[in-house]
C-alpha cells in the first residue's frame, strides 16, 4: 500500500481549494477592493482534520519497522482520532494520553477513539503534561512501541517527519492555484500551535519569496494578560520535550501553562523550523484573541455555511 493510494482513498486527499465568496464579499471595501480568499479544505480529510495526513503515514511506518504498539498524545483530540482511526486500519494497538481538562472539552472525540479501539488514558494536567506522560511510556517500552508525533515538535526526527506528511497541503495549494487562476497565491495565512497545520502550508512555498508566509497564534484573553498561547510573540529560546524554539517560560525558566479557547493550540513551545522562519524574517507572526476567534467562527458559518475548527479562527 503506497502513501499516494493511501491519502487518495483512505483519507479523501485532495481537498479542495474553496474560494469563500460571500466571505471575500464582507471584506471588501466600499470601493469593491479587497483579496479573495480560498480556504483549504482540511476538514474534509478522513477524521475531520489534517491529521490524518501525518497519522496514517507514521502508523504505515511503525508497522513497516516491526512495532505493533503506538503511543501518542492528543489536545483537542483531532490527532488521537486521526492516530486512533489509522491504527484501527492497520490493526495496531493504539494508546492514547490526554489531559483531564481536555477530556471535559472534547468528550466526543474520546467516545470516537475508543470507538475505533484506542485506550484513552487520563493525565492530570494539560496537554504538555500528556505528551510528557506518552514520552515516558515510549521510552520504557523502545523495543516494542512507536511514539506517533502528532505536531511538529519533540525530539528529532519528529518535527521533520510531521512536517513532511503535512507538506502535501501546500503542493496540493501550489497545484490547484496553478489550475484556478494560473499562478500562485499571494498570501498564506495558517494558525499556529505548534505547528503542523502552518508548515503543512508553508514548507511547499518557503523558496518562493514573492509569496507571504503569515502565521497567526492564539492571543486568549489578551497578551498583557498573561492567558494565551501566543509563543513566537511572548516566548524565549528554550529547550522542551527535546527541542530547542520559542518557549513560553517564567525568568527562571519554568514553563509556563498556555490558554486558548482552541484547545488544540494550547501547547507552551512550538515548531524549531516556525522559530527559524520568525528569526530569518521569512514568515510574519501575530496573534487573535478568543473573542475575535469566536467572531471569526460565526461569520463563516453564517456566511459561507461551514463549520470549522475554533483553532482554525486565528487566522
Amino acid at each position: 500500500m503506497s502513501n499516494m493510494i493511501t491519502l487518495r482513498d483512505y483519507a479523501g486527499r485532495e481537498t479542495p481549494l474553496y474560494f469563500a465568496e460571500r466571505l471575500t464579499d464582507y471584506y471588501k471595501n466600499s470601493e469593491g477592493e479587497g483579496p479573495e480568499i480560498y480556504l483549504k479544505r482540511e476538514d474534509l480529510v478522513h477524521g475531520g482534520s489534517h491529521k490524518m495526513n501525518n497519522a496514517i503515514a507514521q502508523a504505515m511506518l511503525a508497522k513497516r519497522i516491526g512495532r505493533n504498539s503506538i503511543i501518542t498524545a492528543t489536545g483537542a483530540g483531532q490527532h488521537g482520532v486521526a492516530t486512533a482511526a489509522a491504527c484501527a486500519k492497520l490493526s495496531l494497538e493504539c494508546t492514547v494520553f490526554m489531559a483531564t481538562a481536555d477530556i471535559e472539552r472534547q468528550p466526543s472525540n474520546v467516545l470516537l477513539m475508543k470507538h475505533l479501539g484506542a485506550q484513552v488514558k487520563v493525565v492530570d494536567g494539560s496537554f504538555k503534561d500528556a505528551i510528557s506522560e506518552a514520552i515516558r511510556n515510549w521510552v520504557g517500552e523502545l523495543e516494542s512501541s512507536y511514539f506517533l508525533a502528532g505536531t511538529a515538535v519533540g525530539p528529532h526526527p519528529c518535527p521533520t517527519m510531521v512536517r513532511e506528511f503535512q507538506s502535501v497541503i501546500g503542493k496540493e495549494i501550489r497545484k490547484q492555484a496553478n489550475e484556478k487562476w494560473g499562478g500562485k497565491p499571494d498570501v498564506l495565512v495558517a494558525c499556529v500551535g505548534s505547528g503542523s497545520n502552518a508548515l503543512g502550508m508553508f514548507h511547499e512555498f518557503i523558496r518562493d519569496e514573492d509569496v507571504r508566509l503569515i502565521g497567526v497564534e492564539a492571543a486568549g484573553t489578551g497578551l498583557d494578560e498573561g492567558l494565551h498561547s501566543a509563543t513566537l510573540a511572548r516566548g524565549e529560546v528554550g529547550v522542551y520535550h527535546g527541542t530547542m524554539s520559542y518557549l513560553l517560560q517564567d525568568d527562571e525558566g519554568q514553563i509556563l501553562v498556555p490558554h486558548s479557547i482552541g484547545v488544540g493550540l494550547e501547547y507552551p513551545a512550538v515548531s524549531p523550523e516556525l522559530s527559524f522562519l520568525k528569526e530569518t524574517g521569512r514568515a510574519e507572526f501575530y496573534s487573535a484573541t478568543d473573542e475575535e476567534a469566536l467572531d471569526a467562527y460565526e461569520r463563516l458559518c453564517r456566511l459561507e455555511g461551514i463549520f470549522p475548527a475554533l483553532e482554525t479562527f486565528y487566522t
